[in-house]
């Protein structure tokens, strides 16, 4: 079932109604922030995982001096 522009128009004011123009507002600037966070710890993920697959892989072993 797919909803209509006017189903939608109708839902949207129901809301408006009902919690006021300040709540819907303040909800909405605070959904705006948690998009704003999450892509921005997607992309940082993204960058730690680039970065450490470009780090050389190195497996350098260190003679043990207490040998004989």
């Amino acid at each position: 079932m797919q909803m209509g522009p006017w189903q939608l128009l109708l839902i949207a004011v129901v809301v408006l109604v009902l919690f006021g123009r300040g709540k819907v507002s303040s909800l909405m600037g605070e959904v705006g922030k948690g998009i704003t966070a999450f892509k921005k710890g997607v992309s940082e993920g993204t960058k730690e995982i680039e970065e450490a697959a470009a780090e050389p892989k190195t497996t350098e072993t260190t003679p043990d001096k207490d040998k004989v």
